[in-house]
């Protein structure tokens, strides 16, 4: 399996979200501008929709039928816009502070998105408390919340399983918790389990965890969880721990499989998704050191099948229904006006899946 890149399209600004439409031949946008556009995967041309956050928008989903994106910002707000228009047409706080990432269920009925702000808890820096529950769902077709989780913030992803019963979180350091949505949203969780491999604590220039596990992906046969972020590093402002993921059975929080020695740099791993093969997943992100930003793994033994240097951040990856295409979202760079005017640094790029 190889990737192939045949498309580089630029947006106004840089994409923290992205959705694929069930035509495959559509995307959608959450960037940093607060807005959501709409983007020809074929000609690069996008239209941004009427409605807009009031700060960055971090995320978004579109649900089955194409015909409605909702999306998720900074200012803690969901909002459902309509494709064919552009209006939005509904609105609801889901939280106090930033909603860091969306996951849809699979028959696109609910939406969760997760919170949390990293605020000392003590003299060793350990995070407080949540202020609110971390983790939220929502009616998509009503707009009302239907479910609220307890997890230590900040809760930075979440992913549905594919039959869309259970629904997983995981935070700042490392903890992962899955929690049985039906038939009643028992509070508690089903399982959880916290590992260290993607934490780091500051012992030079500053002294406060990083790190996370900031995507999470349900295996297509359902047995199994992966995750991505960054390993531990003794210097967290260099943002150059070992680009990471680790692979879970999710009922007993069993390790399962990780990324093999030697065939990682130094980066934040931001996304991951699985080929619809099941035998294969891709994962992608920023690179401080190495040769790669993106890489597609092999399931049965773990190790890297191939991988490519985008020489952008990556932010979202999705695969087309049919496997065959891989698109990756991001940025490029850190943004300056040149006489006046700001480039254009967003990404969608497509990669052939050979």
């Amino acid at each position: 399996m190889k990737l192939s890149q045949i498309k580089d399209h630029k947006l106004p600004t840089g994409v923290l979200g992205f959705a694929l439409g069930p035509d495959g031949l559509t995307g959608f946008a959450a960037c940093a501008d607060g807005t959501v556009h709409r983007v020809n995967l074929e000609t690069g041309k996008s239209e941004a929709f009427a409605g807009r956050h009031h700060s960055y928008a971090s995320g978004c989903v579109v649900l089955p039928d194409g015909g409605t994106v909702i999306s998720g910002g900074y200012d803690g707000r969901l909002l459902w816009h309509e494709v064919e228009t552009g209006r939005c047409w509904r609105e609801a706080t889901a939280h106090r502070f930033w909603s860091w990432q969306l996951a849809l269920s699979p028959d696109g009925r609910r939406v969760a998105s997760c919170t949390g702000q990293y605020l000392s808890g003590g003299w060793k820096y350990e995070p407080s408390a949540e202020v609110e529950l971390s983790v939220k769902v929502h009616d998509t077709m009503t707009g009302e919340e239907v479910g609220a989780y307890s997890h230590g913030p900040p809760v930075l992803s979440c992913a549905f399983s594919l039959d869309g019963r259970h629904l997983a979180a995981a935070n700042m350091l490392g903890e992962v918790r899955v929690w049985d949505t039906y038939p009643t949203g028992s509070k508690e969780p089903v399982s959880k389990w916290t590992t260290p491999d993607f934490t780091s604590w500051g012992s030079t220039k500053t002294h406060h965890y990083c790190g996370g596990i900031y995507g999470l992906a349900f295996a297509p046969d359902g047995k199994s969880i992966v995750g991505c972020g960054m390993g531990p590093m003794t210097d967290p402002m260099a943002g150059n721990g070992k680009m990471t993921w680790q692979r879970w059975d999710w009922r007993t929080g069993e390790r399962l499989g990780q990324i093999r020695d030697g065939q990682h740099g130094s980066g934040l791993m931001e996304a991951v998704a699985w080929h619809p093969d099941g035998r294969h997943f891709v994962m992608a992100g920023r690179q401080a050191q190495g040769t790669w930003n993106a890489a597609l793994f092999g399931v049965e033994d773990g190790g890297l099948v191939h991988a490519v240097d985008t020489k952008k951040r990556i932010t979202h990856a999705r695969f087309s229904k049919d496997g065959k295409r891989l698109i990756l979202a991001g940025a490029n760079g850190q943004p300056q006006r040149k006489d006046g005017v700001w480039p254009s640094w967003g990404r969608v790029q497509v990669y052939e899946v050979g």
